[in-house]
């Protein structure tokens, strides 16, 4: 594909897109929203409360930039976010700004997951959003820098990018280094081997000193989990779209790489705003399109159909979760990642990042080059010097010979999920699975009878009522899924649920089954020895019974009351929207839900 000229490329915008109401601009194009609140006689008292934060006299005539850091000492992948985030100002500053750190939430989906507390983990990205939006909004920075690192920081950060529309770079934090098993010849682990190892532990493979030494040495330090999970699927995404500077998604998380990320991407922002180019300006149907093309190629988390959606959304894009079956069908999965390959995320670092593979996916006409990102440049001028991949390397296939010829990634639709279901299918576990639903309304339930053994081959394990109403909040379901791989259990059980996976869960498992139980979706009907087919290649899942007894059952059906009357999980709850549109919470101020 031939880079047109320098111009702001169209894009295929949502009739009823969230939009913030236009601000005040003030004159100087550089400080279109700072001087409003800095300049002036009458604006003294706001200059006053700046001096003790920082503020010299010549500061208030430069460009007011925010560096939204979501440090956090709750999660390693969080843990060194500070410091980054000084980079960021020292880039800014460099640069000819005056940069203001400040600071948002995270929570870990890690520590959390399996109990109550995983039920905010898919909320945060909500307030991680509002709280953004919050801040530069009110503070009127003329542009921003977000650098996130676990699971929910990345839309987040996006999803305010695009409502407030100044211009702005995200930064991934990075991700960790492999653990070390020393009593396994050095095999490299992470979170999802210990999440493996207690299925292990409980099929009496592995003694509870195995289980502790796997625990205690599986995450060495600071940085996203290690594998192709939510957390480096999304931030490759976001860097395919175009946010974020060139293998910013493909560094470790301490490194001098990452160093230079953030100063460049504070400078960055001061050479968005004398171009002129915002946010939405880069956050095209094509660019979400690269996006979904790359998650693809690397075989990433089944969260990005869950994120991009809601992304799109605020940046006024349609895109809906078809676009992933029209996008996969021809593109393939090339690289060899956990959780169901060889590699971590290290490994792809070592070999080049991200930036190789967006260049064979360029050159073989599967990306958009036309598309304008951060640098200033489109993604084809970025990527016209990008070196090719060493030889003898093996974490990234070549086009010739894919991991999967079509996308992992797989929408699924039938009389038990007839606004669809999302399937993660690698390939190894088949593509096709009929068995007999054994039937919980948990999570906790689910894992406990994996763990005991009442789950036995041939079963369909049906968790529900975990929906983004129901639960509320979406749970992952990393627990179930990795007892049923430790057990042995991967390519003889199948799991569906309304709940969703965590990047790090393989098997054959199907997720974001729509309408979830809460609302009378028919998952809420299936009973026990109910057979259920899921087939990947029609792209189907069919609960097996007669038209006139689903049609009994679903009339039979009544509602839940909410689990929470009270506070976030109750305001998300009342809010939220179907998983396949992205579980956002302003759909309906947006017309139709959509």
């Amino acid at each position: 594909m031939k880079s047109p000229a320098k111009t702001k490329p169209s894009s295929t915008r949502t009739k009823k897109a969230r939009s913030l109401p236009a601000p005040a601009v003030g004159n100087d194009p550089l400080r279109s929203h700072s001087s409003i609140v800095l300049d002036g006689p009458d604006r003294a008292s706001s200059r006053a409360m700046l001096y003790p934060v920082g503020f010299k006299e010549a500061d208030f005539k430069k460009p007011v930039i925010g560096i939204a850091s979501t440090w956090s000492m709750v999660t390693p992948c969080n843990m060194h976010i500070d410091k980054l985030a000084l980079e960021a100002q020292a880039g800014a500053n460099e640069a000819g700004g005056k940069a203001v750190i400040f600071n948002t939430i995270t929570i870990s989906d890690g520590i959390s997951m399996g109990t109550e507390g995983m039920k905010y983990s898919l909320v945060s990205r909500e307030v991680i959003a509002d709280s953004i939006e919050t801040v530069v909004g009110c503070q009127g920075f003329d542009g921003f820098v977000a650098i996130g690192g676990c699971d929910k920081n990345m839309p987040a950060c996006v999803m305010a990018m695009a409502r407030l529309n100044r211009p702005s770079v995200f930064v991934y934090g990075g991700t960790i280094l492999p653990g070390c098993l020393t009593s396994a010849g050095n095999k490299p682990v992470d979170i999802v081997s210990v999440f493996e190892a207690l299925g292990q532990h409980a099929a009496g493979r592995l003694d509870d000193a195995g289980l502790h030494e796997i625990e205690s040495c599986a995450i060495p330090g600071p940085g996203s989990c290690g594998g192709m999970y939510t957390a480096n699927t999304m931030a490759s995404a976001i860097e395919a779209l175009g946010l974020s500077l060139p293998n910013s998604s493909a560094q470790a998380a301490i490194s001098k790489e990452k160093v230079a990320d953030c100063r460049a991407a504070g400078a960055a922002v001061l050479n968005l705003l004398k171009l002129g180019i915002k946010p939405r300006d880069i956050m095209t149907r094509k660019a979400f399109e690269n996006a979904i093309t790359l998650v693809i190629a690397l075989g990433g988390s089944t969260n990005a159909v869950l994120h991009l959606p809601a992304m799109a959304r605020d940046a006024g894009v349609k895109l809906s979760i078809d676009d992933f079956t029209r996008i996969g069908r021809r593109v393939p999965v090339l690289a060899d990642l956990k959780p169901f390959g060889k590699y971590m995320m290290m490994e792809l670092v070592r070999i080049g990042g991200t930036v190789p593979l967006m260049k064979m996916l360029l050159d073989a006409g599967l990306m958009h080059g036309d598309c304008l990102t951060v640098t200033g440049k489109t993604l084809a001028e970025n990527l016209k010097n990008a070196p090719s991949y060493p030889a003898g390397q093996d974490v990234i296939r070549p086009l010739s010979n894919p991991i999967k010829k079509d996308s992992h990634l797989v929408i699924l639709y039938g009389n038990l999920a007839p606004t669809s279901a999302l399937a993660k299918i690698s390939g190894k576990e088949g593509t096709r699975f009929t068995g007999k639903a054994i039937v919980f309304d948990s999570e906790e339930a689910a894992k406990k009878s994996i763990l005991h053994g009442t789950v036995k081959k041939g079963h369909v394990v049906v968790i529900r009522y975990e929906g983004p109403k129901g639960g509320p909040g979406m749970r992952e379901m990393l627990g179930p899924t990795s007892a049923i791989m430790g057990k042995g259990l991967g390519k003889d059980v199948a799991l569906i649920t309304d709940g969703r996976f965590s990047g790090g869960s393989h098997g054959f498992v199907v997720g974001h089954v729509t309408p979830e139980a809460f609302v009378g979706g028919p998952i809420a009907v299936i009973k026990n020895g109910d057979s259920i087919t899921i087939d990947a290649e029609k792209r189907a899942i069919s609960l097996n019974i007669p038209a006139v007894e689903l049609k009994k059952r679903l009339k039979a059906w009544t509602p839940r009351k909410p689990r929470y009357t009270a506070g976030v999980l109750a305001k998300y709850a009342h809010l939220v929207s179907s998983a396949h549109l992205g579980a956002v919470t302003d759909a309906d101020l947006r017309g139709n839900g959509s």
